[in-house]
């Protein structure tokens, strides 16, 4: 089963302001979520709607799943120092 991913307008907008070789990598790994959207490591987030998050180095992804649907819908994307702030 492959899911599909839409990023939220926010977490576009978040992501063209990272720099090329972080956004790459953060570009690779929420493409690799349509496959795999619980892959090891990811986590699910304490307080909140039933959030993930996954770790790209000192960058985060936070994202929801949905099941019913096979949807991915990407919410956030950041620096872990500020990605937790905004929640």
């Amino acid at each position: 089963m492959t899911y599909a991913v839409h990023l939220s307008p926010a977490a576009a907008r978040q992501l063209r302001k990272i720099d090329p070789p972080a956004r790459r990598r953060l570009q690779a790994a929420i493409e690799l979520l349509s496959h795999d959207p619980r892959p090891q490591g990811a986590k699910k987030l304490v307080g909140g709607d039933g959030e993930w998050r996954v770790r790209t180095g000192d960058y985060r992804v936070v994202y929801d799943i949905d099941d019913g649907i096979l949807l991915i819908l990407v919410i956030a994307v950041g620096h872990r120092r500020e990605i937790y702030q905004r929640r």
